[in-house]
């Protein structure tokens, strides 16, 4: 996908501090990792268990799903268009840190190997996929991410909402020993630009073709409807 000419600038500037992020955060690592781990206090563990079982991609799938057809039975398609944008979003960022953890196959910090990033290929065995080495990046928290930015460029208000959503779910990464303090960092890094990138490159097209089918869907019932096409752009 390429990159829209208005967010080439903001984007470089994004990853070389977002790799200056990650490096800070990979020199915290062993520090943050033992502060935030709750192994030992029930309560706290079972905060964060409830927040990682959140962050499962099926999760607001699910909701999203419901949300959209409650929007269209109140013949709201704009509303169910952002939704849908959201959603697909979420699940795209996701896909993405899965990707990329595929080829790191950096070590859990629950793993009984030495801590690192051993790639596809360690003694004599493919370990991509394996869940001892796919801890770089976070899919839980590049979910996450993903949604509460898609979220915010829709609506500021219920966009901060899902950052806290995003920071619980990152916490709870953590705190379960399940990722490393800069692989949550790292999934951040990645879902918040690629987010930005498809508003610009994927939403003018959810919206125009989620309306359009509205319309027909309207038509084809006997009750056609006008959709006004001013004003719809730059939600």
């Amino acid at each position: 996908m390429a990159v829209p000419q208005k967010v080439a600038p903001w984007f470089f500037v994004w990853l070389v501090a977002g790799a200056l992020g990650i490096a800070f955060a990979w020199s915290l690592d062993g520090r943050v990792d033992a502060a935030l781990n709750v192994s030992q206090k029930p309560v706290l563990h079972s905060f964060a268990d409830g927040s990682t079982k959140l962050g499962q991609g099926w999760v607001p799938a699910l909701i999203g799903l419901v949300v959209i057809l409650i929007f269209l039975l109140f013949r709201r398609p704009l509303a169910a268009a952002r939704v849908f944008f959201i959603v697909l979003t979420c699940e795209i960022t996701g896909l993405a840190a899965v990707i990329v953890r595929l080829f790191a196959g950096r070590t859990r910090p629950s793993s009984h190997m030495p801590q690192g990033f051993y790639g596809i290929w360690h003694d004599g065995h493919w370990i991509m996929g394996q869940f001892e080495f796919s801890a770089f990046p976070s899919g839980h928290v590049a979910m996450a991410a993903g949604l509460a930015t898609a979220i915010w460029l829709m609506h500021r208000g219920w966009g901060a909402v899902a950052a806290l959503f995003a920071l619980a779910v990152a916490w709870s990464r953590v705190a379960l020993q399940s990722h490393h303090f800069s692989d949550v960092t790292a999934a951040a890094v990645l879902a918040i630009p690629l987010a930005v990138i498809l508003k610009k490159t994927l939403w003018p097209s959810v919206e125009l073709h989620f309306m359009n089918w509205y319309r027909v869907a309207l038509f084809t019932r006997g009750r056609p409807v006008e959709i006004p096409r001013a004003g719809l752009r730059n939600h």
